[in-house]
């Protein structure tokens, strides 16, 4: 079963007949699907499957000796988000096992193929949690108290999914490399004119709880002037965290907002919001947030509202293996692949983070749109891809 055909049975699971967007969060039905899919899929190409507490898979081709080379990346999606984002790296790494076998390919190391749960943080909060966790770069202590929208807490969410303990997964311990493909977030090999590109790294980023407190009233009854609403705080920080990320050429976006009590005809009494900043070093991300923060700071006090700021996930700059980036880039026949940045983050960030010489390859995405049902990737490109995947993974378990 090649990768149009693997590709066929994905399409189906969590899809939305409404938006035709995917909803495949943790530890629900339509992403233990996928993982079940997964395990039938390794199974089928008689590859040994490894399952943590937390619901990480790894497919093991045993061959060889000494450290293993890893590929792989996630099946969760973003709430209704897009259906490559994720399944694409873990595909596309079964498929390439499936080339290396037509070439006759006896691997001196071992190989395995990687699903990372939680990757996207869209029902905990915390992006790439599965890998954090199984890397020992976020400690199960803190994890377990973690809650998703409707306040259940992780551990509890693993118990019901037949789950155990999230933690520093050993299976890990003997990984040499780990290579991610994944679909283009953005439109630089759109306008590269390029079918695949070779990650560069990843910028710096993280999500911060912003919290406005201000005395709930009357709609019609409270005299403008007597109001403490904290909707117009959060409305003058949004603004400036765009106006600020734009002046900087960074990012900033709030995508989340949860008002209380959420009535029409009231003001609200608070206001929590989620920032996304992302920046091209770590000094311009801290400098971006620390305006947008001091900017909120100041409208509270304007507004007789207030305001508390909490880091949820943050996330340093990473710079993937200059070398072995090159080496990739050189497979080209008619000439080197692009090698470009990015600033998403990727389970191939914290295994770099934590040491493992990392490389990321990427699928060119026509519309440059990505977490949204209009992310896509023509077949085409997704074979060049394939092929560019297991001539990588070839060239390092030879």
């Amino acid at each position: 079963m090649g990768f149009e055909e693997m590709w066929h049975e994905l399409e189906p699971v969590g899809r939305s007949s409404a938006s035709g967007g995917y909803f495949r969060q943790p530890w629900t039905g339509a992403e233990g699907e996928l993982r079940s899919w997964f395990a039938e899929a390794a199974a089928a190409r008689g590859l040994r499957v490894e399952t943590d507490g937390l619901g990480n898979q790894v497919a093991w081709w045993d061959a060889g000796s000494g450290d293993a080379v890893l590929t792989g990346s996630h099946l969760d999606s973003v709430l209704d988000g897009g259906a490559y984002d994720g399944p694409l790296g873990v595909v596309s790494g079964l498929a390439a096992i499936d080339v290396l076998r037509e070439r006759g390919v006896q691997p001196s190391r071992p190989l395995g193929v990687s699903v990372f749960v939680e990757e996207e943080g869209s029902r905990f909060g915390i992006a790439c949690l599965g890998s954090r966790l199984a890397t020992g770069t976020l400690d199960w202590s803190t994890a377990r108290e973690l809650r998703d929208r409707d306040g259940v807490f992780l551990s509890d969410a693993l118990s019901a999914a037949g789950l155990g303990e999230g933690g520093r997964w050993s299976e890990l311990d003997g990984v040499g490399c780990f290579v991610e493909l994944h679909v283009e977030q953005g439109r630089d090999l759109v306008d590269r004119g390029a079918a695949v590109g070779v990650g560069s790294g990843i910028w710096p980023h993280g999500r911060y709880r912003f919290e406005f407190a201000g005395e709930a009233n009357h709609a019609g009854t409270t005299r403008m002037e007597d109001r403490h609403d904290p909707m117009l705080t959060y409305a003058m920080t949004a603004l400036a965290a765009h106006k600020q990320a734009r002046l900087a050429g960074e990012r900033a976006t709030f995508g989340r907002v949860a008002v209380e009590p959420n009535g029409t005809n009231a003001v609200p009494s608070r206001v929590t919001a989620w920032l996304d900043a992302r920046a091209s070093s770590e000094g311009s991300l801290s400098e971006l947030v620390d305006v947008v923060i001091r900017q909120a700071g100041e409208r509270a006090g304007r507004d007789g509202t207030t305001l508390d700021v909490t880091p949820e996930s943050v996330s340093g700059e990473v710079a993937f293996d200059a070398d072995l980036a090159a080496r990739i880039a050189a497979d080209h026949a008619e000439g080197d692949w692009p090698i470009i940045p990015t600033a998403a983050g990727h389970d191939a960030g914290i295994l770099a983070a934590a040491g493992v010489p990392t490389a990321m390859l990427f699928v060119r995405n026509p519309t440059g749109v990505s977490h949204s049902p209009a992310e896509h990737a023509e077949v085409a490109d997704c074979l060049v891809g394939v092929s560019a995947l297991a001539n990588t993974l070839e060239r390092l378990v030879s």
